[in-house]
């Protein structure tokens, strides 16, 4: 039986990776694997594996994460001087979503989502 679904994204550099999904309000998983880190905000799951080479602009890595409270959660983020992606800005789209998104940085797209009851 399928329970949940964890995306995994490459990452330039640990600490980097850490701190600014920290700053997201994730916290690092404590298992301390040198090339590997995992990311958990309640019950969403990011994983990431490293990858030196990595050229941020040609990296496609995206999640799509369903959040409730979506205006709180933009505006904490514009407090904490999070970046909102230029084409991401809070919006809502036409298939029922309220949406934002951001670049994380390595150009994983994080977009957060919301229902808006179409």
């Amino acid at each position: 039986m399928i329970e949940s679904i964890i995306p995994k994204l490459p990452m330039r550099h640990k600490a980097m990776t850490e701190k600014f999904y920290t700053d997201l309000g994730f916290e690092a998983s404590k298992d301390g694997f040198p090339h590997y880190l995992m990311m958990k905000n309640g019950t969403v799951e990011i994983h990431f594996f490293e990858f030196k080479d990595l050229i941020p602009e040609q990296n496609y890595g995206q999640v799509y994460v369903r959040c409730s409270c979506l205006e709180e959660l933009y505006h904490l983020y514009i407090e904490r001087g999070i970046t909102i992606h230029p084409a991401g800005s809070l919006s809502s789209k036409p298939w029922g979503q309220k949406e934002f998104s951001i670049l994380d940085p390595d150009h994983n797209l994080i977009t957060f989502g919301e229902a808006t009851g179409l």
